[in-house]
Formats: structure tokens, sequence, C-alpha cells
């Protein structure tokens, strides 16, 4: 069962509350980045499990890192956050890879459904 998190967002307050919901049911967050750079380069370092992504960022956004990730492992298990609930995003994530998706705010219920869900597989 998939238990380790990489959580990626260029806001901080988001990565908090993010962990927050993330450890309360019973995951482990072994490593945050604030952009898409950082997420690829933590993605390998770390090797989680599944991986909670931003779409808008700096330096490299979401889908971009999405599509990084997958050249690496192309079983990489991505849950895309985005305040963008934009149809064209949500269907683009998808595309690159991303396994469900997320809109800001977000209910914690629906943050453990992602996770429950992408982790069985």
């Amino acid at each position: 069962m998939a238990r380790k998190v990489l959580i990626v967002d260029d806001a901080a307050f988001m990565r908090m509350l993010l962990k927050d919901i993330i450890t309360k049911a019973g995951y482990e967050v072994v490593g945050e980045a604030g952009n898409g750079v950082e997420a690829v380069q933590k993605y390998k370092e770390l090797k989680p499990d599944m991986v909670t992504m931003d779409i808008t960022m700096p330096q490299m956004d979401g889908i971009q890192a999405i599509k990084e990730i997958k050249k690496i492992d192309p079983d990489a298990k991505i849950i895309v956050c985005s305040a963008m609930g934009q149809q064209a995003m949500v269907v683009e994530a998808i595309q690159a890879g991303a396994k469900d998706f997320i809109v800001k705010p977000f209910q914690h219920s629906r943050v453990v459904e992602a996770l429950t869900k992408v982790s069985k597989g």
C-alpha cells in the first residue's frame, strides 16, 4: 500500500494544510517542494509512493513536472491539487499522467478519498 507522499505547492500555507490532512489520514509526508524543478529532483531522491502536485508554480509548472516525473517513473501516482478547476487544466493534467484531481480549497474528506483511491491503484 502506498504510504509515502511528496507534497508539491508553491504556497507554504497549502503545503502545511495538505501535510496536516495527509498525516492525520495515516500517510507519511516524506518531502515538500515549492516548484516543478524541486518536485522532479525530490521525486528522484525520495522515491515517494504518491505525489500531490499544484499546477501553477514558478520555474516549472505542475503539468511539465508531471511529464518529467512520468519519464523517470511511468508508474508514478500523482494527484493534482489546484485552484484552477478549469476543465482544460484537468484534462491536460490527466493526459500528462495524473491519477486524480482535487480542486482548492479542498475538503479533508476529498483529499483522503483521492489518496485512498490512488494508493490502491
